[in-house]
């Protein structure tokens, strides 16, 4: 395809894609972008590259057009926030952007890069869902004035209040489950309901009324707990127990309801639990030796796909690099559209695609 101004005209994702699956696209991503029809992409993953931090495997003729070498830092923001907006336009109301990008000492002062750019992008009407911190548990050797840096930030964006986010399929499954002992039914941790029983029929400062309500709501805990719908619980009860982060009802919808009822439980579901805001993964090694310094570790993919991109949907990456997204999407049975400025890696990224993934494709 080539790369002009003129916005495809697709009525849907079959009449764009050939029997591959994938499009690797070479170009500026905002003018690439710009062929790209409306409200057409259902999950955006991207690493831009970082501001003064990499010379990237690009052309001599392409070099002015390169995100990461401005002078200013406020130019990089600018030109990042020019392919976003972009980004805005293709991506569907319901979808996602996923935004990994890392931080830069300048003249000794850390520049905090990711969030003048996450907020800029709030400022643009973006909705951040998410700030994942990417422990990649190893780091380079640092001066001798300040600690090691070993992490990232992944920023989770939205367009919309109301998007795609299927979290079934990211739930880490319990390692234990609930048996029977003989007080009956046990959770998983050993919780079963014998304390908080007698600490409500004890209890001096719940009513009468609260402590049949408080009775019920530990019976058909126990219950859900019996026929698999939970694994585990916690009760907390006026008086007896501490509330969760605050006692002000202002700011605590626990403290509120304890006070309310005078009580509360707190459930773990059987499906399993969502994944927390810090993903302790290793970047990816194979294949930075090729050309590219900086790869996504396809580990660090998976869950934002499954999470925020419907069966049969569309993945793009608008810097793609050596192609590490568009071998998830296409492992997960997604479609892909990879966008780079450098020939090199997307010729990188087509042996990587053809290696790992020939068993779904036709080559």
């Amino acid at each position: 395809m080539k790369t002009n101004n003129k916005v495809l005209e697709v009525s849907n994702n079959e009449n764009y894609f050939d029997e591959t699956k994938y499009k690797l696209l070479h170009g500026n991503s905002v003018e690439v972008l710009k062929t790209l029809p409306s409200n057409f992409i259902d999950c955006v993953i991207t690493s831009p590259p970082y501001w003064k931090m990499r010379e990237y495997d690009i052309n001599s003729e392409n070099s002015n057009n390169e995100i990461g070498n401005e002078e200013n830092y406020k130019d990089y923001v600018t030109n990042l926030l020019s392919v976003f907006s972009e980004i805005k336009r293709v991506l569907k109301p319901t979808g996602s952007v996923w935004l990994n990008i890392g931080d830069k000492y300048n003249d000794k002062n850390l520049m905090g890069m990711p969030w003048r750019v996450a907020i800029a992008m709030q400022d643009d009407g973006w909705t951040l869902r998410n700030d994942i911190i990417w422990d990649q548990m190893k780091g380079t050797q640092s001066p001798k004035d300040r600690l090691r840096d070993v992490y990232e930030h992944v920023f989770h964006f939205v367009k919309s209040k109301k998007y795609f986010y299927e979290c079934d399929k990211i739930r880490i499954k319990p390692e234990k489950l609930p048996s029977m002992n003989g007080n009956g039914i046990v959770s998983a941790t050993g919780v079963s309901g014998v304390k908080y029983r007698k600490q409500i029929e004890e209890s001096t400062i719940l009513t009468e009324i609260e402590k049949q309500q408080a009775l019920k709501a530990l019976d058909n805990t126990l219950n859900r707990l019996k026929i698999g719908e939970i694994v585990d619980f916690r009760m907390t009860i006026k008086g007896t127990q501490r509330t969760y982060h605050s006692d002000n009802n202002n700011v605590s919808g626990r403290a509120k309801e304890l006070e309310e009822k005078g009580y509360f439980i707190m459930t773990s579901d059987a499906k399993g639990y969502i994944p927390s805001d810090i993903w302790r993964i290793v970047p990816e090694d194979k294949w930075r030796k090729d050309t590219h310094y900086a790869v996504f570790p396809e580990e660090l993919l998976i869950n934002p796909i499954n999470a925020t991109c419907p069966d049969n949907g569309i993945v793009l990456d608008p810097f793609v690099g050596t192609g590490s997204s568009i071998v998830a999407a296409l492992r997960l049975g997604k479609k892909a559209i990879g966008i780079d400025l450098s020939e090199n890696y997307l010729e990188t990224a087509k042996l990587r695609i053809k290696e790992q993934c020939s068993n779904r494709l036709n080559f």
